[in-house]
């Protein structure tokens, strides 16, 4: 480490600064947008409609049998081709575009497990205390099933989205630049290994391990409530 050189990081960190919001730009979209595509397909999986059911039940058995890298590529390159079928003419949407995409489709599979979970968690006396008062089967989930599994089952939500954090590290196959795509962008044009991945492997850590401190919190709370 005597030829560590800090200044390598400094001189580079408003570079490495934009591939960490992006980083986290797509971590917020996709958890946002993968946690209500989830909570959807867990309320379909869970429906007494077959064909709703094998529906959800199919696109959550696929995503979660795919690898993500592949599901990152294959959208990377359907994408276009979806589009320039209802517009007519092909036009790229980019790497950093793409990736927004694919990581809200890919996560809603395990956030729907999650949500399912947290809502097969909720007593059916509640439920049926929901329809003896008059409510819809809507007003129930609304109002009485969702606001508890979302409780419940917050700490693995956030345990999910720090793995959705790290894995979106992962768009450097298809060219985008997040944190670690900046890192890499910058070494091999500086050749200083050592610099950047330490950089990044101490940034992912800090970051990781205060979410994960946030999620013991919330464990032992929500404990403290039930």
């Amino acid at each position: 480490m005597s030829g560590f050189d800090f200044a390598v990081i400094t001189a580079n960190w408003a570079y490495l600064a934009k591939g960490l919001r992006y980083t986290f730009q797509v971590t917020a979209f996709a958890m946002a947008g993968g946690i209500i595509l989830g909570t959807v397909l867990a309320m379909m999986r869970l429906s007494s409609v077959k064909p709703v059911s094998l529906f959800a039940a199919a696109y959550v058995n696929l995503f979660r049998s795919i690898p993500l890298v592949q599901v990152i590529l294959a959208f990377y390159l359907i994408i276009p081709i979806a589009l320039a079928i209802f517009t007519g003419e092909m036009k790229p949407i980019g790497a950093e575009n793409s990736a927004y995409f694919t990581f809200t489709i890919f996560e809603a599979a395990y956030y729907s497990e999650i949500m399912r979970a947290g809502i097969q968690s909720i007593p059916k006396g509640q439920v049926g205390a929901g329809y003896a008062v008059g409510f819809t089967y809507g007003q129930v989930m609304r109002f009485v099933v969702l606001p508890q599994a979302f409780r419940n089952m917050l700490p693995i939500l956030l345990t999910q989205t720090i793995i959705l954090f790290q894995d979106i590290s992962l768009v450097y196959a298809i060219g985008a630049t997040d944190f670690f795509g900046a890192a890499d962008k910058i070494n091999q044009r500086d050749l200083r290994p050592v610099e950047m991945y330490m950089t990044v492997a101490v940034v992912y850590f800090v970051i990781c391990f205060s979410l994960s401190r946030v999620v013991r919190h919330l464990q032992q709370k929500i404990a403290i409530i039930r």
